[in-house]
C-alpha cells in the first residue's frame, strides 16, 4: 500500500453505485478503500472488483472461522480484487495462519484485529490485545489494526509488532484523534462517517489531511 496521504475511507455505505461515485471523488486523498460487509453484502462480492480499479481496496471481512473456511474467505476476496483482508486472532493459530498463507500466494496483506475502537472492545479484547499482536506478528501477518481512540494502546501494539503496519480506526464520528494515532505509532488513520456522511465529502477530507 502507498503511504502518501496515510488515510484510509471506510466506506459503510450499502449502494454500489454509491461506493464508487465516492471513491471516484475522494481517491485522491486517500492511500486505500477499506469496505466490509455493509456495502459487500448489499452490492455483491463484484463492488470489490470496481472500487479496486480506481483505489487499493483492504476488505475488511474480520475473517474468523476455521483454516479451511479462512481460505476460502480470503481467496475470493483477493481474486475479486482486494489487496487486504482484515481478519480476527481469536480462533486461533491455524485459522489465522490459513488467512497468511493465502495472503502471500496472491502477494496480497493480512491485517490483524487486535483491538477493536468501540468502548465495549475493553471488555473481552482489550486483555487479549497483547496476545493477538503477538501471534499476527508470529504468522507473518503484513500489520494489525489497533484502536485511534486510545492512543496509548497503539503505543502498546507498536512495541509488540516493531514495524509492522498498523491501521487505526475510530477517528472522526468515534472521537479518536488522527493526529494522536499518528503520533502514537499508527502508520495509517482509517476515517468513514465523517467523511462520506459529511454534507461535502472532499471538503471533509481535505481538512483531515490538511490538519494532519
Amino acid at each position: 500500500m502507498k503511504r502518501e496521504t496515510r488515510l484510509i475511507l471506510a466506506l459503510d455505505v450499502t449502494s454500489g453505485e454509491r461506493a464508487l461515485s465516492l471513491v471516484g471523488r475522494l481517491c485522491p486523498y486517500f492511500d486505500a478503500i477499506k469496505i466490509g460487509y455493509p456495502l459487500i453484502l448489499a452490492a455483491g462480492l463484484g463492488v470489490v472488483k470496481g472500487i479496486a480499479s480506481i483505489a487499493p481496496v483492504i476488505a475488511d471481512l474480520k475473517v474468523a472461522d476455521i483454516p479451511n473456511t479462512n481460505r476460502l474467505i480470503c481467496q475470493a476476496a483477493f481474486q475479486a480484487g482486494a489487496s487486504g483482508v482484515i481478519a480476527q486472532a481469536f480462533p486461533g493459530k491455524d485459522s489465522l495462519l490459513a488467512c497468511a498463507e493465502v495472503a502471500a500466494e496472491n502477494g496480497a496483506d493480512l491485517y490483524v484485529v487486535t483491538e477493536m475502537s468501540h468502548p465495549g472492545a475493553e471488555m473481552f479484547m482489550a486483555p487479549q490485545a497483547e496476545r493477538m499482536a503477538r501471534l499476527a506478528a508470529e504468522v507473518g501477518a503484513a500489520g494489525v489494526v489497533a484502536p485511534a481512540t486510545r492512543p496509548e494502546r497503539i503505543r502498546l501494539i507498536r512495541s509488540i509488532i516493531g514495524e509492522r503496519t498498523i491501521i487505526s480506526p475510530g477517528v472522526g464520528a468515534q472521537g479518536g484523534s488522527a493526529g494522536a494515532a499518528l503520533e502514537a505509532g499508527a502508520d495509517y488513520i482509517i476515517v468513514g462517517r465523517s467523511i462520506y456522511g459529511a454534507e461535502d465529502p472532499e471538503a471533509a477530507a481535505k481538512r483531515l489531511l490538511f490538519s494532519l
